[in-house]
C-alpha cells in the first residue's frame, strides 16, 4: 500500500551528529533508497551519510535509527520491518529501519543513529 507524502513542512533532526533538516513535501521524494519520504531518503537526500546494504528495501537492518521523538507521526511498521528489527543490536520501542519509516508530517522528528551503525559507517570510509 502506498502512503500518501506530508502535506506540509517539517523538520528532521539526526543524532548525535545534531543535523537538522526542512523537509517540504514537494521535495520528495529525494531519491530511490527506502520508501518515497523515509528516513533514509531524506538522510541521503541531503547529504547524510546513513548506512543502507540493501539499497533500502526492507532486506537489512543496517539502517536502524531510534526514533527519539516524532513517533506518532510516522508510518507504522510492517511485519517484513518488525522480522528486519528482530536482527538489530539494540533494539527499542521506538526502533526503525530508516528505509520504511516515513513520517506524515505533522509533527517534528529526532532519529538516533545508534553507534554501531555509526562504526560500520566509519569503518565502510577507512
Amino acid at each position: 500500500m502506498s502512503r500518501a507524502l506530508p502535506g506540509r513542512s517539517f523538520r528532521v533532526t539526526f543524532l548525535p551528529a545534531g543535523r537538522t533538516v526542512v523537509v517540504n513535501p514537494q521535495d520528495l521524494p529525494y531519491g530511490r533508497c527506502g520508501l518515497p519520504g523515509s528516513l533514509l531518503d531524506i538522510a541521503l537526500g541531503n547529504g547524510i551519510d546513513m548506512e543502507h546494504a540493501c539499497g533500502g528495501v526492507c532486506a537489512c537492518s543496517t539502517c536502524h535509527v531510534i526514533v527519539r521523538e516524532g513517533i506518532e507521526s510516522c508510518s507504522a511498521p510492517t511485519e517484513k520491518e518488525q522480522d528486519q528489527l528482530d536482527l538489530v543490536p539494540g533494539l527499542r520501542p521506538t526502533s526503525r529501519l530508516a528505509c520504511q519509516c516515513v513520517p506524515d508530517g505533522t509533527c517534528d522528528i529526532v532519529a538516533e543513529l545508534p553507534a554501531w551503525n555509526r562504526n560500520a559507517v566509519r569503518e565502510r570510509e577507512r
